[in-house]
């Protein structure tokens, strides 16, 4: 007797049976609107973010080795252009002042 395939042969894909609309990180990108722009927006996945830390924008605060976020970048930006959120973050973005307050002796990244 052969083993068993694990793998369909042809026809949906396991990634088609989920929801529409719904988004898991290390899934596909979306296109957002804001400030005026269209952003690129991907979901990075925990496990592709092993070993570099990053400075979320929104909170000024880093974004461990590890942790699923998202990278959002304007859609005629370059790599220079990007920039790692926490998820929500992003979705608080509009709610956030523009100016991140530091305390005097808090280090700037």
């Amino acid at each position: 007797m052969s083993p068993r395939r694990n793998r369909p042969r042809g026809g949906d894909s396991p990634a088609g049976n989920t929801p529409e609309g719904a988004v898991r990180y290390g899934g596909g990108g979306a296109t957002e609107s804001w400030q005026g722009e269209e952003w690129s927006v991907r979901p990075v996945s925990g496990a592709s973010a092993m070993g570099k830390r990053y400075r979320c924008p929104g909170c000024d605060q880093e974004i461990p080795s590890g942790v699923p976020h998202l990278v959002a970048w304007p859609e005629f930006g370059g790599v220079e252009d990007r920039r790692h959120w926490h998820k929500a973050c992003w979705n608080a973005k509009d709610r956030r002042t523009t100016r991140v307050q530091r305390s005097r002796n808090a280090p700037r990244y």
